[in-house]
């Protein structure tokens, strides 16, 4: 756990089969494929993202606890009440890629708005409210990304600053880019200040990841409640 407190990031090798990473493929795909309504796209390309995962795959949960490894770097980061609070979907389809600028992740799911302190700037996001949460909550959080392809040089790779999770200093200069192969998996503090760029037109790669955002408490202040809380035990 040494990498996560002093970086704010940590890697699983090798946390899923190449068998294990085809199945999650094809039940991704087929649940995108069903809840259009969540699924993020160009007018004319293909689906590069997608919101409220935990509802249109509900599965992804079994896959999160079938990986040992994970599940122990889980309870012993978050402790025994940990949980999957929010699911979101990333692709960089060939041909269609994005780019997303140095950002720290503020954002929950809740089941309303209420106003409580700390928590700011409401919105509605495929029809499930969200807040930005306050940094105390934030930093009792991580978020884990299953790589379903590799992410290579010429796919979009993250980038991000090792250990500013701990600080509000944005230097970019420290950055680091993350290379991986399919079947990876990253931990990462919602505060790393991170970024993405674009994939190279000539690649054939995707660049999928199934991103579950974990919390250490079923609860939080002021009668506001995650919008979903799947417990992992």
């Amino acid at each position: 756990m040494n990498d996560l407190a002093r970086d704010g990031f940590a890697w699983i090798p090798s946390a899923y089969s190449s068998s294990d990473i085809a199945s999650m493929i094809l039940e991704v795909d087929s649940a995108l494929a069903s809840n259009s309504s969540s699924v993020l796209a160009g007018s004319r390309g293909p689906a590069y993202g997608a919101r409220n995962l935990l509802r249109l795959w509900p599965h992804a949960i079994d896959w999160l606890k079938r990986c040992d490894p994970l599940v122990a770097m889980l309870r012993a980061a978050l402790g025994p009440d940990a949980g999957i609070v929010r699911g979101l979907y990333f692709d960089k389809p060939p041909g269609h890629s994005w780019a997303l600028p140095w950002h720290r992740d503020y954002t929950v799911a809740v089941q309303e708005h209420r106003a409580v302190s700390g928590f700011a700037k409401p919105t509605v996001k495929a029809g499930v409210p969200h807040l930005e949460a306050p940094e105390e909550l934030l930093a009792t959080m991580l978020t884990v990304r299953i790589h379903l392809d590799a992410m290579a040089d010429d796919n979009g790779p993250l980038r991000v600053v090792p250990g500013s999770h701990r600080t509000a200093l944005d230097a970019t200069a420290d950055a680091r880019t993350l290379l991986c192969e399919a079947g990876d998996v990253l931990l990462m503090r919602p505060l790393l200040l991170h970024a993405s760029g674009h994939s190279e037109a000539t690649t054939a790669r995707h660049r999928r990841i199934v991103h579950l955002e974990c919390t250490s408490s079923p609860d939080l202040p002021g009668g506001l409640e995650w919008d979903r809380h799947l417990r992992i035990d």
